[in-house]
């Protein structure tokens, strides 16, 4: 029987390993179809930076100055963990670990073990879709003296229509089935591919995802027999990090619009008391709650089961399991 394994990737500000179990037994107990086994990979990322924020907050607290400050609390518990989090992925030793541990924490979850019938469905949260992208597409880590080289290229090996270390292994691997980002700030982070000089084409940005992007949905078309790859993009309009991602990702890799299914979903419907505060800043001190709300809301869980009875097996493929 064909496994269904769901990956799931955390955004910022995430101390819950168990931040994704809800949704996956609410995921499992929907399906209903004994014929299809579901399998979690929840990757837990958020603690890999503790020991730098808490040096860090040491240090502000020792200040004259910090009791003085506004919001500490927020301070302290939000924005430190919010920007310490992009911060971490960015730098490169410690985005090496990051890499490292999702690796590892794939492999203890079985998709090291995933058989050619198998398929993958990728269920990203804010920072997270923009840390898998990159760690999927992002040319920044071709260079096999950076570090963590070796275990993204052994991931993109994994991964069928990824390029890692071996061509040979490009259509081998397990197939990505659907991707579902949840409040993603995809369309923001897109903004580091701009490169302003005039030889854009000789120094192109090492974040940009388009090339590897676009491998990987020509090799499934192939596979999938033109059947387009289901996307859903799920906003809470009151969720500042959200954005809508079908115009971005057709002008970027599918302009013919004929690999992608992407359709945008929103979570919340503003109710009459709402939609007067909607565009001043009053439904900021309330963004945090947003952003974190797609994990229970009903909506979230009905699609992804929904896109993922409707996904066969993709036949034809071998398999390539992770290394460690």
């Amino acid at each position: 029987m064909a496994t269904d394994y769901v990956l799931f990737i955390h955004g910022v500000n995430t101390r819950n390993e168990n931040y994704a179990r809800e949704m996956f037994e609410r995921l499992e107990k929907s399906v209903g179809d004994r014929q299809r086994n579901l399998k979690p990979i929840a990757l837990y990322w958020g603690d890999v930076n503790k020991p730098a924020e808490s040096n860090l907050l040491g240090q502000l607290r020792r200040s004259s100055y910090w009791d003085d400050m506004w919001f500490r609390g927020f301070r302290e518990q939000q924005i430190i963990q919010f920007a310490g989090d992009a911060a971490l992925y960015i730098s490169r030793h410690v985005g090496a670990k990051v890499v490292n541990r999702l690796k590892t924490q794939a492999i203890a979850n079985g998709l090291d073990k995933a058989q050619t019938d198998d398929r993958l469905h990728i269920v990203s949260h804010s920072w997270g879709t923009v840390i898998l992208f990159d760690i999927l597409f992002a040319s920044r880590w071709d260079d096999p003296r950076v570090p963590g080289h070796n275990d993204v290229m052994e991931i993109r090996d994994s991964i069928f229509g990824v390029a890692g270390n071996n061509s040979e292994l490009l259509r081998q691997g397990i197939p990505i089935a659907s991707i579902h980002t949840l409040g993603s700030p995809l369309a923001i982070f897109s903004l580091t591919n701009v490169n302003p000089g005039k030889d854009d084409a000789n120094s192109p940005s090492t974040h940009d995802i388009t090339p590897n992007l676009q491998t990987l949905l020509e090799c499934l078309q192939e596979v999938r027999k033109g059947k387009k790859l289901p996307w859903r993009n799920y906003l809470h309009p009151g969720d500042p990090i959200a954005y809508p991602l079908k115009e971005l990702m057709t002008d970027l890799v599918d302009g013919d619009t004929k690999y992608l299914d992407i359709q945008e979903i929103l979570t919340h419907n503003a109710g009459w008391l709402e939609i007067p505060l909607a565009q001043t800043l009053l439904p900021l001190l309330s963004g945090g709650d947003a952003h974190g709300s797609y994990w229970r809301n009903n909506k979230v869980i009905q699609e992804i089961i929904n896109v993922v009875q409707q996904e066969t097996p993709t036949s034809g493929l071998v398999s390539r399991p992770l290394q460690v």
